[in-house]
């Protein structure tokens, strides 16, 4: 079977989110009531965003942070509120909108610019800091580190993403889920064997200055996603 390319994937990504699944997402990343499985994925998720922002600078007065595949905003609004000028942008204009109903008064310098579109777009500008949660687990680990490499030239602190490892675990989940009907799925996350994915890195983010710096794993019943920070060397 001959793989998915970027900008295939890319268009699921964006169908579903933007029209399947903004119900059931705005559900969850609210503090609504959710069944047994989506209140796992909804703490995993809690967790490694609280660890995201836990390896970001407690005062972010006077950087600008790049929010990619922002969702409803809960990353960016905390980081605005700890004073970065921050460019949240998604993918899906349902999410987007939403993030913007949701965003509450921010404190202080801090500010969200929210917009629809492409993470790799050069008119984005420069960044201190660039934060991708669970917007990369979708893609194959080579596509993933192509968009890494795509903003590391316009990133001059830190990139924090995650990766969905892989494991006899998520292997499981996701043939369980196949097991729903097609239109209920989202698109398939693509489980990323760590010596691999590092491989990548030292081979097209290193030369341009780049390491690895921490990690850390969540997993949370049906949620299991893996942090890892990239620092200027």
């Amino acid at each position: 079977m001959t793989p998915i390319t970027y900008q295939e994937q890319r268009g699921r990504i964006e169908t579903y989110f933007d029209r399947t699944a903004v119900q059931a997402w705005a559900r969850l990343t609210s503090d609504a009531p959710v069944g047994r499985i989506r209140a796992t994925v909804r703490a995993g998720r809690d967790r490694m965003r609280d660890t995201l922002l836990s390896w970001l600078p407690k005062d972010l007065r006077g950087a600008r942070l790049l929010d990619a595949g922002c969702g409803t905003g809960a990353l960016a609004v905390e980081a605005a509120q700890r004073g970065a000028a921050v460019l949240a942008i998604d993918l899906s204009p349902t999410l987007v909108n939403l993030a913007r109903e949701r965003m509450p008064a921010i404190d202080g310098a801090g500010r969200i610019d929210f917009r629809s579109g492409d993470m790799l777009d050069h008119a984005l500008g420069q960044f201190d800091f660039v934060v991708g949660m669970d917007s990369l687990i979708h893609y194959r680990a080579a596509d993933a580190v192509r968009v890494l490499a795509g903003l590391a030239p316009r990133t001059s602190s830190a990139m924090l993403f995650t990766f969905a490892p892989r494991s006899p675990a998520l292997a499981a989940m996701h043939a369980v889920g196949k097991l729903f009907p097609r239109g209920d799925r989202a698109p398939s996350i693509v489980p990323v064997a760590e010596h691999a994915l590092h491989r990548l890195i030292a081979e097209h983010l290193d030369p341009q200055g780049w390491s690895r710096g921490r990690t850390q794993r969540i997993a949370s019943g049906f949620y299991t996603s893996q942090a890892l920070e990239l620092v200027r060397s």
